[in-house]
Parts: structure tokens; C-alpha cells; sequence
């Protein structure tokens, strides 16, 4: 529980239309059920909603026109209504705290190394010369395959397989299909947050590499050899093929695909469903299959 006041004390940037003493009890929806101490935001998109809103505690933008506001509600002004709804939540609201541990069912093996402040989940396969350092978080049943390395403060869900075998074939002469060894890794490094059943394959030579802040979304596919660029995302159901280059701060829509051996630069965003067979430059938005530029003609 804490106030406006107390809010606008902690948090940078922000202004209180209203009652600055109002208590806050809990964080809530943006509808008509809410009651005086309940707080929740609102984001352009859903700027006519506050119409229907006669009672609460509403973040919103600063430029919001004064024909939306109701005297029985208080508001929260600022330029980002979702992050300073994030930064609220963290410090009131939420329970941050973790506790380092190693669940008894979990299978580590002996030539691993783990820091001492890490946790890992039930039933979670952590295999040979596996690295995980400080802060890390290995979900419930996720398997890390031999020689993967996991950096400081990473975030793994649950059901994940990391640095299995890529689905690399070679024909034969008898025309038969045999599997190519896989000799490399996955690389995670700091900061990287990865969902729930969600693959990344190690690479054949070197290493499929995850670099610092990206985010992997659930049931994301990541082939042999792909590499992620820093604080990039990839959302759910997308499929990255083998030896795919992207960029930093790109966006992977969800259930986008992209073929093998393209490269994405940097502050791409490839919209839902895309299907990329060319390569991207940086600060393109590509859309449709096959996906075409909306910037550029």
C-alpha cells in the first residue's frame, strides 16, 4: 500500500492531477469496475476507455486532452505510461526477491560450473562443462546440453531444450539422409530473458550466440548458428532458421520466419507473420510473405 504522493516522491518525471494523498492499495484494469484505490494505465490506444472510468488512480500520457478526465479520478501524467506503470508495480507492488537454489531433483553434472547465487528448477538436465554464473535462473524441466554457457542475470523458463542438435542433414549416395555432428554451442550473455518451450540449437562449428539484453519469447525457434543482437526481440512462434544474422534492437514479430544465411541489421522490425528470404538492412520495416518493405521503395 503506499499514496500518489508517495509515488510521485519515488518515481522521476511524473505529475499527480488530483488527490496527491490518495491511498493505493492494488494495481487493476482499466475499466469501469474501478474502485477510488485502485490503480492501473492507460495507453493511447485505449485513450477513449477513459470515459467509461468514474472512480481511480490512472497513469496516462501528459498529452492527454482534459475532455477525458472525470473530478472523481486521479491521474498520473507522464511520457511513457507503460514503463512508469512498470517502475510503480516493481517497487510497491511486486515481490522481487529470489531465493538461490538448486532444486534435489534437478540433474547437474560434476564438470559444471554453477555460481553460488543461482537457481534452478525441478527436474531441470544441466550437462557436461555447462557454465551459469551469478543471478541466473533455470526454469523447471529445461535442459541445458553439454557446453552451453549461460551469462550473469539470465532468465530461462521452464521446458526449454538449449544446445541440442540443429536439424542439419547431408544426402548420401545411396540417397539417404544422415545427421551432421553439431562440435559447437549456445552462448547466452547477461541479461538475456528466454519464455517457456522455446528452442535454441547449438551451432555445427563456433557458436549460436544470444548477445546481452535480447529477449526470446515462448515457443520461439532458434536454428544452429543463429546469432541475436543485443537487446533484440524475438516474439512468440517465430521461426529463425540456420546461420541467421540480427541485429541490435530489432523486433521479431510473432510467427515470422526467416531463411537461413539472411542477415537482419540493426532497428529492423519484421512485422507479424513476415516470411524474409532477403536480406534487411538497418532500420527497415519489412511486412507480408514474402516480406517487402514499408519504408523503403
Amino acid at each position: 500500500m503506499t499514496t500518489l504522493q508517495h509515488i510521485a516522491e519515488s518515481i522521476p518525471n511524473i505529475i499527480i492531477k488530483g488527490n496527491s494523498l490518495q491511498t493505493i492499495k492494488g494495481l487493476a484494469k482499466l475499466d469501469s469496475s474501478l474502485s477510488k484505490e485502485d490503480l492501473c494505465w492507460c495507453s493511447d490506444v485505449n485513450i477513449e476507455s477513459l470515459k467509461a472510468v468514474n472512480a481511480g488512480n490512472i497513469i496516462c500520457n501528459q498529452t492527454t486532452p482534459e475532455a477525458y478526465f472525470n473530478s472523481n479520478c486521479n491521474y498520473i501524467l507522464c511520457e511513457n505510461p507503460r514503463l512508469v506503470f512498470k517502475l510503480i508495480g516493481d517497487k510497491f507492488f511486486a515481490d522481487l526477491s529470489i531465493e538461490y537454489k538448486i532444486e534435489k531433483s534437478a540433474f547437474i553434472d560434476a564438470s559444471c560450473k554453477i555460481s553460488e547465487k543461482v537457481k534452478i528448477g525441478h527436474n531441470a538436465v544441466i550437462e557436461e562443462n555447462v557454465i551459469i554464473e551469478e543471478g541466473s535462473i533455470i526454469g523447471s524441466n529445461t535442459v541445458l546440453h553439454k557446453n552451453t554457457k549461460v551469462g550473469k542475470n539470465v532468465k530461462i523458463g521452464c521446458n526449454n531444450t538449449i544446445g541440442g542438435v540443429g536439424f542439419g542433414y547431408v544426402k548420401e549416395d545411396d540417397g539417404s539422409y544422415s545427421v551432421i555432428n553439431h562440435f559447437g554451442n549456445v552462448v547466452i550473455e547477461d541479461n538475456v530473458e528466454i519464455g517457456n518451450n522455446t528452442c535454441i540449437d547449438r551451432a555445427v562449428l563456433g557458436s549460436t550466440l544470444i548477445k546481452k539484453n535480447a529477449k526470446i519469447d515462448n515457443l520461439v525457434h532458434i536454428a544452429h548458428g543463429v546469432e541475436v543482437g543485443e537487446n533484440s526481440l524475438v516474439i512468440a512462434n517465430a521461426m529463425i532458421a540456420g546461420s541467421v544474422k540480427i541485429g541490435k534492437n530489432t523486433w521479431i514479430a510473432p510467427s515470422a520466419s526467416i531463411l537461413n544465411k539472411k542477415t537482419i541489421g540493426d532497428n529492423v522490425t519484421v512485422g507479424l507473420g513476415a516470411v524474409v528470404i532477403k536480406d534487411i538492412e538497418s532500420n527497415d520495416t519489412v511486412v507480408g510473405n514474402p516480406s517487402k518493405s514499408i519504408l523503403k521503395k
